[in-house]
């Protein structure tokens, strides 16, 4: 019983945050969040830093500009 309750709240996890959907949703909120602290005085270098972007990628979202995609590994090769 357990081990079929642990597969559905694992099926359930692997739906909401494995997808693109979520990962997109993920994506939006943590932009309007970057935006809200830019417009609150948090400098873009201090955003930068913290979230492990460059700048020009945080200037990005400010803009509300779409960040380049990052190439995974099979498309790299």
């Amino acid at each position: 019983m357990a081990g079929r309750l642990l597969l559905r709240w694992a099926a359930l996890l692997q739906k909401r945050v494995a997808s693109k959907a979520a990962w997109d949703r993920m994506q939006e909120r943590r932009n309007r969040a970057v935006r809200g602290a830019e417009r609150r005085g948090v400098s873009v270098e201090k955003l930068a830093a913290r979230l492990d972007l460059t700048p020009g990628w945080v200037r990005q979202v400010l803009k509300d500009d779409q960040p380049p995609e990052v190439p995974t590994l099979e498309e790299a090769a």
